[in-house]
């Protein structure tokens, strides 16, 4: 095994996508895409993905921003943990 430290990211990363998965409901999605707005505004809206799990009962979302730095990710996660029925950030 060799110890390599994990690839660093360059800033401003363009694509990075921010995925994000909870109970299917509305104000799920509308809760998701305002965080997104408050940190990475004009983030395009074509590409946000949002699928439904075989169930129905919870959603993912995936939304492509234009990352700026480790703190605009932190915020982002913290605020993205705190919408309602999000059950988990990647």
């Amino acid at each position: 095994m060799t110890d390599q430290a994990p690839p660093k990211i360059e800033f401003p990363c363009e694509n990075y996508p921010i995925k994000t998965m909870g109970v299917a409901s509305e104000s799920f999605i509308n809760g998701v895409l305002a965080v997104m707005q408050k940190h990475a505004p004009g983030f395009d809206l074509n590409r946000v993905k949002v699928k439904d799990s075989a169930k129905g009962t919870f959603q993912s979302c995936t939304v492509y921003i234009t990352a700026t730095g480790e703190p605009q990710l932190k915020a982002i996660f913290e605020d993205l943990k705190a919408v309602d029925g999000t059950k988990m950030v990647l």
